[in-house]
């Protein structure tokens, strides 16, 4: 059963995962993929195809565009393809979900922290959060392949609280994937779940024992104690 708490007491720094959560990759994903059926002559296909496994990478856009898997022999390959493909238009089309600048603001004026906590690696997230003016306050940014473990692992978390100078169980986690509420949980993190993201939009979101959820990011800040 879900969970929810009028207020996260105590709560010092709000982290979020990335795509699906702060911003709508999706198209840039979906684009870097579809491109890959386009130059083998195959036909397009619509946005919506893609949005749905936007959170999974390069496993899901590459399942989607070609129907193959990470077993299929010619993967690796692919997958370098697909990563190439996606570094040239990394935030041609990306963008923050509605709310999201306002949400940030509001938090940064309650004097909490904020930061991101995502599987993305390096080679894409920090690119993405230097390109886009949104993140020039965010304390820490913690990629899928800073520690050796990525979510639902809760090293990553773990690490950012670590960065942040912040006990865990004083950050709040908030994403759109049942692994973020999983990796959050093991941290000793209250966990909020977006369901207006990738997942959550499609997922059954009461069944991953977030302590809340919210379907829109606005609503985190129902959540948080004002001064």
């Amino acid at each position: 059963m879900n969970q929810k708490l009028q207020f996260f007491d105590g709560i010092e720094a709000v982290l979020f995962d990335l795509d699906g959560t702060l911003v709508d990759s999706a198209p840039d994903l979906g684009a870097a993929a579809d491109k890959m059926r386009t130059d083998r002559g195959l036909p397009a296909l619509p946005l919506t195809d893609y949005r749905s496994m936007a959170g999974a990478g390069a496993r899901g856009m590459i399942g989607v565009a070609l129907g193959l898997t990470p077993q299929d022999p010619a993967f690796l390959e692919l997958r370098e393809e697909f990563f190439l493909n996606y570094e040239a238009c990394l935030t041609e089309r990306t963008y923050a979900f509605e709310g999201v600048a306002e949400l940030i603001s509001q938090i940064e004026g309650l004097g909490l922290k904020w930061g991101v906590v995502t599987n993305k690696s390096e080679r894409f997230a920090l690119p993405l959060t230097r390109c886009m003016p949104l993140f020039s306050t965010a304390s820490t940014v913690v990629c899928g392949d800073t520690t050796p473990h990525a979510k639902p692992h809760p090293a990553p978390l773990l690490e950012a609280a670590r960065q942040l100078n912040i006990l865990p169980e004083r950050c709040l986690y908030v994403g759109d994937d049942e692994r973020d509420i999983v990796a959050g949980r093991a941290a000793g993190m209250p966990t909020v779940a977006a369901a207006y993201g990738y997942l959550g939009a499609a997922g059954e979101t009461d069944a991953w024992n977030a302590h809340a959820t919210i379907r829109s990011a606005g609503e985190l800040l129902n959540f948080l104690r004002m001064p």
